[in-house]
């Protein structure tokens, strides 16, 4: 048939905050189709907004897990009604937002596994779910739990050299343990927990996928030296997790062919190959083809640093996942509030609003800006926390009134830069000779 002469090709999907995206690309990675499903948009029965529900404390952030499949149907049948030629597709992929969970009610593997291709999957998945509403990332509910674990760990710093970072209020562990403690009826029924890249992989496979070594790192639950769940850590969360949770297996483990649903309903080869799906920081990692000593940096409302580390030192700044390329590898994310907003404020303040006035300004200033240095933060920041705007002079003495024009400028970007390069080094970053 005209089929098996298709060119092969390969799917990449993103398990977004505020949509769903797929790409098609053959195998010299052109990009043969694109495609997405806006979640407030294009599903407004769920009344998100951003892809997401704040609730009434401003701290509780979730997303309803039946939209995420739903999603998934949409996207698959406009990829039909366009004309995709899904036998192509030799394996697929993707990433998903980090520390998000899926909590699955017991016996729901069962529905996973034999979901009829008459229905839409989310028609056979939605009393699957012993939790409704999925804990993202955006949530900052769980501060007592955080302190919980870090104490049950002998202090911050430790559970860091454990498990790549301190306890933060978005990982998964502490998620899990907010749950446990505040609704242990639907902990009790649930008989596996996912994080959003090994449910999206979970829906593929038609069983339960694993979590890979590097999203799961985002957890402050993995032993990440052994790539084993920390017992330690589990027990300070909540009971029988471990079961609950799986073996993790490394990023670019071949999990297994396609559920025969997606080829009874879409024409997907049944040789077609899942792999396991990971984090988006982990992901962009990869998409971006880092290497060992490369370095990555975000410049954006926040900035954000991509490190590739063999010998990380984990501190009580930034975080160390496992390296979704090599696992032998490290990564590092370092995320710094006070961005582009801050870097827009001294250009409207030192340069009338003008990037053209701004870089002549920095370059009519010598490298080191004769010892004039100075720390600027709007916002209270995360790396390290501190605020307020703070210059100093070659003297090393601290500057009230604001510096001239063109010295601020270079004290803002030199700054900056600088930052980014004692906090990498701090977690083991080390610039090649």
């Amino acid at each position: 048939p005209a089929s098996a002469m298709a060119a092969p090709c390969y799917l990449g999907w993103d398990f977004s905050t505020q949509q769903l995206k797929v790409i098609a690309v053959d195998e010299q990675l052109r990009v043969i189709y694109e495609d997405n499903v806006h979640f407030d948009k294009d599903l407004p029965e769920f009344k998100t907004q951003g892809g997401v529900y704040i609730h009434g404390d401003r701290l509780t952030v979730t997303s309803p897990v039946l939209m995420w499949v739903k999603a998934l149907d949409m996207i698959l049948e406009k990829m039909k009604s366009s004309g995709f030629n899904f036998s192509q597709v030799r394996a697929l992929s993707g990433a998903g937002q980090q520390h998000g969970s899926v909590f699955w009610k017991k016996g729901s593997i069962q529905n996973l596994k034999t979901a009829s291709s008459k229905l839409p999957l989310h028609q056979s998945l939605k009393d699957c779910f012993s939790v409704s509403n999925s804990p993202v990332w955006m949530d900052s509910s769980t501060a007592s739990q955080c302190s919980a674990l870090e104490k049950a760990l002998g202090g911050a710093q430790h559970l860091a050299t454990i498990t790549g970072s301190r306890a933060y209020e978005r990982f998964t562990g502490n998620q899990i343990a907010k749950i446990y403690s505040q609704n242990p009826e639907a902990y009790k029924q649930t008989e596996r927990i996912s994080l959003v890249s090994s449910f999206a992989a979970s829906l593929f496979l038609g069983a339960y996928a694993p979590i890979d070594y590097s999203d799961g790192s985002g957890m402050n639950l993995l032993h990440i030296w052994e790539k084993v769940w920390s017992a330690p850590c589990l027990d300070a969360c909540a009971p029988g997790l471990e079961e609950k949770l799986g073996c993790p297996v490394p990023s670019h483990s071949v999990l297994g062919p396609i559920s025969p649903y997606y080829s009874q309903r879409y024409g997907f080869s049944p040789d077609c190959k899942i792999v396991a799906f990971t984090g988006d920081n982990p992901a962009s990692l990869a998409g971006m083809r880092l290497q060992e000593g490369d370095i990555a940096i975000s410049l954006g409302t926040s900035d954000t640093l991509f490190l590739w580390i063999q010998e990380p030192t984990p501190a009580l700044e930034g975080h160390i996942l496992c390296n979704p390329v090599d696992s032998r590898m490290y990564m590092a994310l370092l995320c710094f509030k006070n961005g582009s907003l801050m870097r827009e404020k001294i250009r409207d303040d030192c340069a009338s609003g003008s990037w053209e006035e701004f870089s002549k300004a920095l370059s009519s200033t010598g490298a080191g800006n004769n010892g004039n240095l100075g720390f600027y933060f709007d916002v209270m920041e995360i790396t390290p926390e501190a605020v307020g705007i703070h210059r100093f002079n070659g003297d090393n003495q601290k500057v009230v009134s604001a510096f001239p024009k063109e010295v601020e400028i270079r004290a803002l970007i030199e700054g900056q830069f600088m930052a980014k390069r004692i906090h990498a080094e701090k977690l083991g970053y080390k610039l090649s000779k």
